[in-house]
């Protein structure tokens, strides 16, 4: 595990640390986008999703939610494991389900971006941005309107990024060289962050805890995982953030 000292935004905990300012969320999200998304008024870090008992879950390392009812996942990627299509499909799945409650139609369902800020090209095209949504075969002019849009950033590409604003953003995720107002920021977030004595504390919990459970094959077990983090005392604001339990299933344990 990386030194608490030499984190950076492309670190999961720092990204997420980052992410939880509203101004740096809706910023960045804005300039992938290119469009603005209006005010936020939900973020969750680490947020945990299961569909039913036996399923998979979801961990989103950012899910937001606009005044207008649009949700936004934010990932943050920098090994290629070679299965970001099939994951992208599987966090709208997963978000679908959890936000459309039994009974409702699906006209209810609300719009969603699913966007994997990559440090490397998963299409292999050399292009910064990747966007997809779904159209016709036959016509490619006729969208389905579903409401879905995937976008991939692959940070490779920064020195070929025509828009400023994203090439800026990418140079500084991919060199640390933080060239506009944005970006030195985030910078001035980060070494804050590193300032605070709790922010430590909780990146050392995660750390021997993640460890931990990876060695001991209970890592998607969110029963088993907040047992092994209550013996490592976490409180349970922590561990209700990273399991996705509730205070009272944690007592229970």
């Amino acid at each position: 595990m990386k030194r608490f000292e030499d984190l950076t935004l492309q670190d999961d905990f720092m990204f997420c640390k980052v992410m939880q300012n509203p101004y740096f969320c809706k910023k960045l999200i804005e300039i992938i986008l290119s469009d603005t998304i209006g005010r936020i008024t939900y973020i969750s870090v680490q947020h945990n999703i299961k569909t039913y008992e036996q399923a998979k879950y979801v961990r989103f390392d950012v899910l937001v939610q606009t005044e207008n009812g649009k949700f936004y996942d934010v990932e943050m990627q920098v090994s290629n494991e070679r299965n970001i299509p099939k994951r992208m499909r599987f966090y709208q799945a997963a978000l679908d389900i959890s936000f459309l409650d039994k009974g409702n139609s699906y006209n209810n369902l609300n719009d969603s971006f699913i966007i994997f800020i990559c440090l490397f090209d998963v299409i292999g095209k050399n292009r910064p941005i990747y966007t997809f949504e779904n159209i016709c075969l036959e016509d490619k002019n006729i969208s389905l309107q579903d409401g879905t849009k995937k976008v991939i950033i692959n940070a490779e590409a920064f020195e070929n990024t025509k828009d400023k604003e994203l090439k800026d953003f990418l140079t500084y995720l991919k060199t640390g060289k933080a060239k506009n107002q944005f970006t030195r920021g985030i910078e001035e977030m980060i070494q804050t962050v590193k300032q605070n004595e709790q922010a430590r504390q909780e990146y050392r919990l995660l750390s021997t805890f993640e460890m931990d459970a990876r060695d001991k094959g209970i890592y998607d077990n969110k029963r088993e995982t907040a047992k092994l983090m209550k013996m490592e005392k976490c409180d349970n604001d922590f561990i209700m953030r990273i399991t996705g339990l509730s205070e009272a299933e944690i007592e229970k344990l």
